[in-house]
């Protein structure tokens, strides 16, 4: 069977399972439609939490960015995976003991403000309609180069997926989707990896692989791999520093605090029946990513040697003949997201770190996952169902954060300020119609991606860390902060944040570009846009407290409610709700 037609059939079975599980997870109330009915086990929404979490930009672009960054792309597993720790240490069991639907009506009922509320909801959308282009863009690239379809046409497609299973079943329907979608993805990631470390090490397992000798020899695998890439001119793979240590500091702290602060995440630990359940959740989901998490150094180290090998095989006279270049190269040719030009008219290609000689004028990093089967020349099921895992992650993320934003306006906005006696039949005929809308404007994102949507994935976590995760952490530590405090520290930290990243115009390609090249001379202590969120944090806190000591302290049924959510002796009442 030829490979289209086999992606086909293999994404076509994973979209039936998912509109299956939706029809049968249909929501029947608002409790269903937000936190799926709040009786998901631990286990399941550990599951369908690292769905949730492992957006296109796990799947796809990580191991690419690592791919290139070699050591300096440790920001993201420790930032990403940091993240976990801070939500079950300090914000997940304490959010669902407080027992509410979403995070801003936490934080209007914690600063006893509809404007904290408010503010928190415009917080909300910015990070997560930032964070949903980037899923947007996923969807269409996995749709155009394997199912050979044109790019809107594939964003159109994984809109209707997404429309269907989340407008019906809502939180409960997501949810049981995504367990099925992180089973799809991790399967998707882990065999095409097997199979390559076998091939080049004999080590089945790729994280044993990635420290092993290069099968038939005495060389280990990273070591070939720093002698490949420097012969070519690149930093060595294994000592690349690109960042400075404050830099590389700020870069993880800001995907931590951004992690724990992203609303679609938040929100899954709202759906368990206990408070003690929010915390394992957040156990099992860190495990469940780490599966792909530690499996990536491996995909990327594996993935650059075999890209490198292909493409300019060792020796001095056997780069490879353009004419004769394999199938996978032509492939992704098409999609323009590789391309070569002959400067030299040798008509071979030279691929080296020199850019005036260099002939490989595009290879993006995005196409080292989805590429590296065919590179490896694995057999087509294998590439069918990379193609379904892509799929898969862009759409369970891409549906969790439409789902926060579709909660915020219809249960935070419309319910909680504009129409308070609202009936629950008409808030969940409110609630579809907040999603309808969020999906249709998220795809017209997609089809029309601002300027700056390269770099919107980092972005995101840093407008979270300098917006929500220090107004929660504040709302539950804190009995001295008032909702003046409160709504100045938000506006600060994402004002801030915002200003530095549209001050530096070329920030948003930080993907594309920064990582390879120097660090701008007006960037603030050497901190690049993307990490700037932790600079927002701080901005926020200081703020918060500083207008805070200034201003009348909270009511002191707030400082009751404060200390209540902190201390044990009211969890067992709590696991009642």
């Amino acid at each position: 069977m030829d490979l289209k037609t086999l992606t086909y059939l293999v994404v076509g079975a994973t979209f039936l399972l998912y509109i299956g599980i939706a029809i049968w997870s249909r929501a029947g109330s608002t409790k269903d439609f937000y936190i799926a009915g709040g009786g998901v086990h631990p286990i399941a929404n550990g599951m369908a939490t690292a769905a949730d979490w492992m957006s296109a930009a796990s799947f796809i672009s990580m191991a690419g960015l690592i791919a290139y960054m070699g050591y300096g792309g440790s920001v993201f597993l420790m930032g990403w995976t940091g993240g976990f720790v801070l939500l079950a240490m300090f914000l997940a069991p304490y959010l669902r003991k407080y027992g509410k639907f979403t995070v801003p009506e936490f934080i209007g009922d914690r600063f006893y403000s509809r404007t904290a509320r408010i503010v928190a909801v415009v917080c909300l959308i910015i990070c997560s309609v930032t964070y949903v282009i980037g899923q947007m863009k996923g969807v269409g690239v996995a749709f155009s180069r394997f199912l050979e379809v044109s790019y809107d046409t594939g964003l159109l497609i994984g809109m209707a997926i997404v429309f269907f299973y989340a407008v019906v079943g809502g939180m409960k329907g997501i949810t049981y989707t995504q367990i099925a979608q992180y089973c799809v993805l991790i399967m998707a990631y882990t065999i095409p990896a097997i199979f390559i470390s076998i091939n080049l090490t004999g080590n089945w397992l790729p994280q044993l692989g990635l420290g092993s000798t290069i099968s038939g020899g005495d060389v280990y695998l990273l070591d070939k791999l720093d002698q490949v890439v420097t012969d070519l001119g690149f930093d060595q793979y294994t000592t690349s520093e690109r960042l400075s240590t404050l830099n590389m500091f700020a870069y993880t702290l800001s995907l931590m605090i951004g992690t724990a602060g992203l609303p679609h995440v938040i929100i899954r630990f709202f759906t368990v029946p206990k408070v003690r359940d929010a915390r394992s959740s957040a156990g099992w989901a860190l495990l469940f990513i780490a599966i792909l998490y530690t499996t990536a150094p491996a995909v990327s180290a594996m993935a650059r040697l075999n890209l490198h090998n292909t493409i300019a095989p060792p020796g001095a006279d056997s780069n490879l003949a353009y004419e004769e270049r394999p199938q996978w190269f032509q492939n992704w040719e098409k999609t323009g997201l590789l391309a070569y030009e002959d400067k030299n008219g040798d008509g071979r290609i030279q691929y080296t770190a020199d850019a005036e000689s260099n002939e490989m004028v595009t290879v993006d990093r995005d196409i080292i996952v989805l590429a590296n089967p065919e590179i490896a020349g694995l057999p087509h099921w294998v590439i069918a169902l990379v193609a379904a895992g892509g799929l898969a992650a862009a759409l369970s993320t891409a549906a969790g954060l439409l789902l926060a934003i579709a909660s915020a306006i219809s249960h935070d906005l419309l319910k909680g300020v504009v129409m308070p006696n609202i009936s629950e039949k008409a808030e969940l005929r409110a609630s579809r119609l907040s999603m309808a809308a969020a999906i249709g404007f998220a795809g017209y994102l997609g089809l029309n991606p601002p300027d700056f949507a390269a770099g919107t994935v980092a972005l995101a976590f840093g407008l979270a860390a300098a917006s929500i995760f220090p107004a929660l952490m504040m709302g539950i530590f804190s009995q001295r902060i008032n909702r003046e405090g409160a709504i100045a520290g938000m506006i600060a930290g994402i004002s801030v944040t915002l200003l530095y990243v549209f001050q530096h115009k070329g920030i948003m390609f930080v993907q594309s570009t920064a990582f390879l090249g120097d660090m701008p001379e007006n960037w603030f202590f050497g901190i690049e846009p993307n990490a700037f969120g932790v600079v927002g944090a701080v901005v926020n806190f200081t703020v918060a407290y500083g207008v805070s000591a200034v201003t009348q302290a909270p009511p002191a049924e707030i400082q009751e409610l404060v200390e209540d959510i902190r201390t044990p002796s009211g969890v067992g009442a709590a696991q009642e709700h």
